[in-house]
């Protein structure tokens, strides 16, 4: 049974680790709002040159022009997977989330025969994916963004995609980050960035309407897409790293509070501890004080 001083000493330490967490709560708070605020503003840029390139692809199959990151290498052996992640931990589920997603993705891909290659942002998960898949890890980013991410942050990570994939290093590339929904809740996102993935655009007409307006381009149609897919891979980088921050600070202030309401249970449970055996020790020390005065 602790004594009066162990358990003195244990509500002493928790309440100090309350004031951490508590403080760390309040700094996450402050760091969530700017990054919601650039996740947010970076959506609506991203979605649209999205939905451009979409529509741009569409003539480009009508007159079998194509470009390298549209039309990929021809081949689909090896995939290259960018998984996002943080520097720092204390962010509940955040960075495991992200890491069980991109091994079972790699656990998909080995079973279909693929070669799989693996670009990590962030030292958690270079660190989680080092033990169980280090062979696949051929390069790693650290301290992305550690003052404010910025979109030159975003275009270091595409140079260096755009270099792998201009030495045919891989076939195909995914992005896999944590999507910002609110304070208490991501979405864990696969995005294939490369080749550019056509998707009808979203302001498309529904079959049977009255067919889009034919654009006509200057430049053509191949001079557009050589400029704007190198662009939009690091657009979707950016976003990816934008909204992968913001999960960042909502799962930190999530699980920070939830160590502060624990702490606070702790100590009430340790402060009823103390008196309830600081009331047994004085009990004690009654009844040795009565017996010897009847001994007397």
């Amino acid at each position: 049974m602790p004594s009066l001083k162990d358990l003195k000493l244990r509500i002493s330490s928790v309440k100090s680790t309350q004031k951490i967490t508590a403080a760390m709560k309040m700094v996450a708070a402050s760091k969530l709002r700017r990054a919601q605020e650039q996740a947010e503003a970076g959506r609506p840029y991203a979605e649209r040159m999205a939905r451009i390139l979409a529509s741009l692809t569409a003539n480009v199959q009508a007159e079998s022009v194509s470009s390298p990151l549209l039309a990929g290498t021809g081949k689909d052996a090896v995939h290259l997977l960018l998984i996002v992640t943080s520097d720092r931990g204390l962010c509940g589920g955040f960075n495991g989330t992200v890491v069980r997603e991109a091994r079972r993705q790699i656990d998909r891909l080995q079973r279909e025969g693929k070669t799989v290659k693996l670009l990590v942002v962030g030292r958690k998960g270079r660190d989680q994916m080092r033990r169980t898949h280090a062979a696949l890890i051929i390069d790693s980013f650290e301290e992305v963004g550690r003052r404010r991410l910025s979109f030159a942050d975003a275009t270091a990570i595409a140079d260096r995609v755009l270099a792998l994939f201009g030495d045919q290093a891989f076939d195909v590339a995914a992005l896999v980050y944590n999507k910002f929904k609110s304070a208490i809740s991501q979405i864990i996102t696969v995005q294939q960035i490369i080749p550019f993935a056509m998707t009808a655009p979203a302001d498309a007409p529904a079959e049977g309407a009255e067919a889009r307006a034919i654009y006509e381009f200057e430049p053509d149609e191949e001079q557009l897409l050589a400029d704007l897919l190198p662009k939009n891979l690091a657009v979707q980088i950016y976003r990816a790293l934008l909204e992968s921050a913001a999960s960042e600070q909502g799962a930190r202030m999530t699980a920070m509070d939830n160590a502060t309401r624990n702490a606070g249970d702790m100590i009430q449970h340790l402060t009823l501890r103390y008196n309830r055996t600081r009331q047994s020790v004085i009990t004690n020390e009654l009844i040795e004080i009565i017996s010897g005065a009847e001994a007397l």
